[in-house]
């Protein structure tokens, strides 16, 4: 194998199947090329059932990857992470066999079941939901069919002409899982669901004795849910045996590594993503920085409202901050005899970032129109300030003509667009959006629903306005655009009401959450969905005290003003125990580093490499607590 460099994944073919030797090291000695096993991981020792050797796809005028190769066990839980156009969706639908490779060899265990949950499925074609779901040589038992149909709450005799978004996806859904799967590909599983379905998903996949492979926008669920991250880059597929909630800590020390490769090689590291170019660590320092200015917002916020159920505001004449954009006093809204709103009274402020959640027909959108002036309640007032002018973009893209040209859309056919009085070259507007500016003269047609969504935030951002309204803007978005629509509402001078089913966006973005049962009573939390959580949680029942006995008052709470002391020394000895576990890992890389070595010593080798491996993820979680911490830190001052 000359010209070749470790570690590869090796795969033995036992039991009609791949199964991966280890990670192995190659070193040329007396010039001859030897392998050296590296020891296997806990999740390497486990057979795949199915595995890829040296895929690649042709798209377009090239390869749109090559020479990937990749496992799935048995048990995995798997996030696809990778940019829009990265190829996620194509390369799920080669993992299914829906679509052939260019090369490569896909081998799987015989009677293996591989099920994909399609970001669009197809319903042409079918009258009703249920032909949909039960169509098919593969079709699932209708027994198993109705029984999830029912817990997931959807009406499987609807027609599937008229169906909405969500039912269509609950459809796709109760396919998927009723089919029994071995492994199940997942293609943005939470785009159109409420919270309530979420959950109940979540719920069903921790309990899955499969695998499955998920691609979502969702952080929240990609968190709870994964245990292995596969990380699709610039045509390259990385699997690290974390789950998303450590994808952050894992890319940092990737680019890093790419980075002192490249210094070494007295080489500029050209990486295209636009995230990168910022600087993973500036971004994430500046990430911090918003994300404490919103917790300064929330808790302003929370001083206005008074006790729960009232709403109540408090105001100053002269501060311009808590100048009154929506007034609602005593709303009431019914629609055939069934309350939706019921005796809301609230006050939205300039500045104010306002979430609405709930599960579907809950009241979220008429609650949305109620506010905004567009339906009028059947009794009490919404009163709209009259300097309002106001942007909406709703989950349905209306204003995006599939036949228009980018530079249409954004600059009417011309060079220069107005971005809030400014003029800028379209080009440059496309990259602050992320976006190639070769794809000014691209039909919106074109474009993937990723893409689209990108590009409407592009047109209404560059308008003058001073309320925003966001109805679900999450769905079709990869997690680098979510970032940067998180930016775009955190700089934003005006006012923002958001419906959004997206729990770690809310958290990120918004000052005051309200909250929607279905009984007409709405929740007014200061904070984000999380806030909402925890105050409609169950109240832990208190112990019955003996008869006559009165009953002991409860202590105040009383509140943190630093950090614990053990929390407190972590926080000053993380740092320096980080320094000395990369001084540690560089220590055993530079002895690695000698060719010879395993020839010479094959169990030093392994104890090097087993060092590594620990001290990296050591100083991984290092790294989290020691965040942790300074989050905690900031707070509290």
């Amino acid at each position: 194998m000359p010209g070749a460099s470790g570690p590869f994944l090796v795969f033995i073919r036992g039991g009609g199947h791949l199964v991966p030797i280890s990670a192995l090291t190659t070193n040329r000695v007396n010039g001859a090329w030897r392998i050296a096993p590296a020891p296997l991981s806990a999740a390497s020792m486990v057979a795949p059932i199915l595995a890829y050797e040296d895929l690649g796809l042709i798209q377009g005028a090239g390869w749109l990857f090559r020479n990937l190769n990749f496992y799935v066990g048995p048990r995995d839980r798997l996030a696809l992470i990778g940019r829009n156009g990265a190829g996620k969706t194509t390369l799920l639908k080669l993992i299914a066999g829906t679509i052939e490779s260019d090369e490569g060899r896909r081998t799987i265990v015989p009677g293996t079941r591989v099920i994909l949950l399609e970001q669009d499925p197809n319903l042409s074609g079918f009258a009703t939901l249920a032909d949909y779901v039960l169509s098919g040589s593969d079709a699932p038992q209708h027994f198993e069919a109705d029984a999830i149909a029912d817990q997931l709450g959807i009406d499987l005799s609807r027609e599937a002409a008229t169906a909405s978004g969500g039912e269509r996806r609950r459809a796709a859904i109760v396919r998927a899982l009723a089919q029994d799967p071995d492994v199940l590909l997942l293609d943005e599983p939470t785009n159109h669901l409420d919270i309530g379905a979420i959950e109940w998903l979540e719920d069903w996949l921790r309990r899955f004795r499969g695998a499955f492979v998920v691609i979502s926008h969702d952080r929240t669920f990609l968190t709870r849910l994964t245990k292995q991250t596969l990380w699709l880059d610039r045509g390259n597929l990385r699997r690290a045996e974390v789950g998303f909630g450590g994808f952050d800590a894992w890319t940092e020390q990737v680019y890093a590594e790419e980075q002192r490769a490249a210094e070494k090689l007295d080489a500029k590291l050209k990486i295209e993503e636009h995230w990168l170019q910022r600087g993973v660590t500036g971004r994430r320092r500046r990430n911090q920085g918003r994300l404490s200015k919103l917790k300064e917002m929330r808790a302003e916020r929370a001083a206005m409202i008074g006790p729960q159920g009232a709403a109540a505001l408090a105001m100053g004449s002269d501060d311009n901050k808590t100048k009154v954009v929506i007034d609602a006093e005593h709303v009431n809204k019914s629609y055939d005899g069934r309350t939706i709103i019921r005796d809301l009274t609230f006050r939205v402020t300039r500045g104010d970032r306002i979430g609405i959640v709930g599960r579907n027909g809950a009241g979220k959108t008429t609650l949305l129109r109620l506010l905004t002036g567009e339906l009028a309640p059947d009794s009490g007032t919404v009163k709209l300030a009259k300097t309002l002018d106001g942007i909406v973009i709703d989950q349905q893209r209306k204003l995006m003509a599939p036949e228009k040209t980018v530079r249409e859309v954004l600059a009417d056919g011309g060079d220069w667009i107005d971005v809030l009085g400014a003029k800028k070259h379209i080009h440059g507007y496309l990259k602050e959006f992320l976006f190639d500016p070769s794809l000014a003269e691209a039909k919106v047609g074109s474009l993937s629903g990723g893409e689209r969504s990108r590009l409407l935030l592009a047109r209404e951002f560059a308008r003058h306005s001073n309320l925003l309204v966001l109805d679900e803007p999450t769905n079709d978005l990869d997690l680098e655009t979510l970032d940067l629509l998180q930016e775009v509402i955190a700089d934003y001078e005006g006012t923002v009401l958001i419906v959004s089913h997206d729990r770690d966006f809310l958290d990120r973005t918004v000052t005051v959450t309200l909250g929607l049962d279905g009984s007409g009573k709405v929740d007014v939390v200061a904070g984000g969905y999380e806030d909402w959580e925890r105050q409609r949680a169950p109240q832990i029942e208190k112990k019955p005290v003996a008869k006559g006995a009165p009953a002991a008052p409860a202590p105040p709470p009383q509140a943190r003003t630093k950090l614990s002391y053990k929390d407190q020394r972590d926080f000053d000895q993380l740092p320096k125990k980080i320094e000395q576990l990369d001084a540690a890992i560089a220590r055993d890389e530079s002895l690695l580093a000698d060719p010879e070595l395993y020839a010479r010593d094959p169990a030093k080798f392994d104890r090097l490499m087993k060092a590594i491996a620990s001290a990296r993820e050591e100083k991984e979680m290092a790294e989290l607590r020691w965040l942790e911490l300074a989050e905690m830190a900031e707070a509290l001052a």
